[in-house]
């Protein structure tokens, strides 16, 4: 199963402190907008997104369909096929996906810890 690019999505109290702090650790603005509260930052092969007020808790996050510069795959498996391996699997879902819809779409599910874990497509 091909989930996509990888990040880790960081429910923040401060962006302004969190994106100071992860650029004394080399980490350089990949993305996103401030003045919106989110931004995602990379370090080499590495990617953190800082979202200040969206999430509760932080996610690991998957986007089908991208690469690790966002860019866009040439063939991937779409969220809503996963969705449906996963549900064949038995995983229980806190948000689905539309089936019978195309293009951006997420769904979310949490490990048997309770991570929450987003697979997000943006394509």
């Amino acid at each position: 199963m091909e989930l996509g690019a990888f990040s880790i999505s960081l429910a923040v109290k401060d962006i302004g402190a969190s994106k100071a702090f992860y650029e004394k650790l080399g980490f350089k603005v990949f993305g996103g907008d401030i003045s919106q509260n989110w931004l995602i930052l990379k370090n080499g092969d590495c990617i953190v997104g800082l979202f200040q007020g969206m999430f509760e808790k932080n996610l690991l996050t998957f986007n089908p369909g991208w690469d690790g510069n966002a860019r866009k795959l040439d063939t991937f498996t779409d969220v809503r096929e996963l969705q449906r391996q996963l549900k064949a699997q038995g995983v229980e879902f806190q948000t689905e996906a539309n089936e019978s819809a195309t293009g951006p779409a997420h769904f979310v599910v949490a490990d048997p810890d309770g991570n929450p874990i987003l697979v997000d497509q943006h394509v």
